[in-house]
């Protein structure tokens, strides 16, 4: 394989006051501008792309940019106040009907751990006055708790589809609920258990017809269709699904 070149350009900038990543893809055609539902924003370009040209795009997108960063902002505000707080004092798992308290037990101990002290509380022990390392033990207690959950979940409706797949693991993808590689791996994201069930069943499902069609062809959606008729309704809210996802555990991916 050919070393790719690096970036001639930065790999960072600011459209209008906004502040954007620059980032070089491979398997892009066109450049493309993404904003997360936070307001970060990324610019993807092809590896051929000629960066005198960037500008120039980015003022054609800047009201488009403008309006988009507005919207979302306007959302976020209706969004529950727990899932912005950087400390949450709450979890809500909603694919699994349970909700945490969070407990923080501040000690002298270097290392933090997250336990269950109950069927309902969680407690956060060590130094919890440490945001960062209070996020990351979070993030590796519900990797955990996913890990135990999802692949029987997946197992469950593939025996049931005879969907068959090699192999399943839990990630904590930023961009994707789950994959499906070309030797039938499925990989799933461990937020999913911050989604109704509907919806993780959805995700689901669409990985497990990815078994058989690796494309979205027309083809795949009758084959999803077949496996759940009403996935159209699912599909078109996974786009805001976002919304159940606690900001602090997007910050810390």
């Amino acid at each position: 394989m050919a070393s790719c070149q690096p970036p001639t350009f930065a790999d960072r900038g600011t459209i209008g006051t906004h502040p954007y990543r620059l980032r070089q893809s491979a398997r892009a055609k066109h450049i493309s501008i993404k904003i997360s539902p936070y307001g970060e924003i990324e610019v993807v370009t092809p590896r051929q792309f000629d960066p005198q040209k960037l500008p120039a795009i980015l003022r054609q997108k800047q009201a488009w940019i403008e309006q988009t960063l507005a919207r979302l902002a306007h959302q976020r505000q209706a969004i529950a106040p727990d899932l912005t707080s950087a400390q949450p004092g709450q979890i809500d798992l909603r694919a699994l009907d349970e909700s945490w308290e969070l407990v923080y037990l501040l000690n002298s101990r270097d290392r933090l751990q997250v336990t269950p002290l109950n069927s309902r509380q969680l407690a956060v022990v060590g130094p919890s006055d440490n945001l960062k390392l209070c996020q990351a033990g979070l993030q590796k207690w519900l990797k955990r708790k996913a890990s135990l959950v999802l692949p029987n979940w997946l197992s469950q409706i593939s025996q049931r589809a005879q969907l068959p797949y090699q192999r399943v693991s839990v990630r904590g993808q930023k961009s994707r609920w789950g994959s499906c590689s070309s030797q039938q791996n499925i990989s799933l994201n461990y937020k999913l258990l911050f989604l109704p069930p509907p919806l993780v069943t959805y995700v689901l499902v669409h990985e497990l017809c990815h078994t058989l069609q690796m494309n979205h062809s027309a083809a795949f959606w009758r084959l999803v269709e077949q496996h759940l008729p009403d996935y159209a309704i699912h599909r078109q809210q996974l786009k805001q699904a976002w919304q159940y996802i606690p900001q602090w555990l997007e910050q810390q991916m």
